[in-house]
């Protein structure tokens, strides 16, 4: 069961489990003021964007992050400061920030942004402010970052792009953007493989298929396989970047299982 607030829970017996986008530092808060029982399946990257958010916060430092206004993520990562964030989408809401121009600055990113769209953004911060403090390692996603370098390898090759992954899934329409702008104009973004209608590709020779970072592997064999119904299929795999990262399974988990 799906849901946006504590509020909305009336099994209070059954386990809640907080999106792997994180949550503001708020929701554990009132999940142990309602006595529910409660696994945080923050993704570890997404953490370390919130560890860095405290640090910055202890330097009374004025953060500046750069992501999509009503993100989950980035409602999660300003829930982790009483302090202001000041939220920036484009360069153009970098330019008009109401900070001191020699004021230290910090920044954090959105884990599932567009590498190529956030170099332009983090470029005019470094050129607006003269004492910018950076994070000590980058905060894009290097699941997003591995699936970005691979589309822009393989798009200009494609007459059409399908990208597997939800509609409200930042990295899902970042790579449906990345295949656009490298040569695929035909990319698009497949919420729903049962729906699909595989007759688009009609006259169509070279198909790309990707799917979000957070898509499971069975969608693009089921996409395969309904493609392989009308047409022959030969198909190639490309591999760019091997991904060996393990997390931890937390151990309030662990212990559970």
């Amino acid at each position: 069961i799906f849901i946006e607030e504590l509020s909305e829970i009336d099994q209070t017996d059954r386990p809640v489990i907080f999106s792997a986008h994180g949550v503001p530092k708020s929701v554990p808060k009132e999940a142990e003021e309602l006595n529910l029982l409660y696994y945080d399946a923050t993704c570890p990257l997404v953490s370390k964007i919130h560890r860095e958010v405290e640090n910055f916060e202890r330097k009374s430092l004025p953060v500046i992050l750069i992501g999509h206004h009503n993100h989950p993520e980035v409602i999660g990562t300003m829930g982790q400061t009483s302090n202001e964030i000041y939220l920036v989408e484009n360069k153009e809401d970098v330019k008009s920030l109401p900070i001191p121009r020699d004021q230290q600055i910090a920044y954090v990113t959105q884990t599932t942004l567009s590498v190529d769209d956030t170099k332009e953004i983090i470029d005019e911060i470094k050129f607006h402010f003269e004492n910018v403090l950076e994070p000590k390692k980058k905060d894009i996603c290097y699941a997003t970052t591995n699936r970005q370098e691979a589309v822009k390898n393989i798009a200009k090759h494609c007459d059409y792009f399908f990208v597997l992954g939800s509609k409200n899934s930042s990295n899902s329409l970042r790579l449906v953007e990345v295949a656009k702008n490298y040569g695929s104009q035909h990319s698009i973004l497949v919420d729903d493989v049962e729906s699909f209608d595989p007759s688009i590709i009609n006259g169509k020779s070279k198909i790309g298929i990707t799917a979000s970072a957070s898509s499971p592997e069975i969608l693009v064999k089921k996409i395969l396989k309904k493609i392989e119904q009308y047409f022959e299929l030969n198909i190639i795999e490309s591999n760019f970047e091997k991904e060996d990262t393990l997390f931890k399974i937390p151990q309030k988990l662990k212990e559970a299982i």
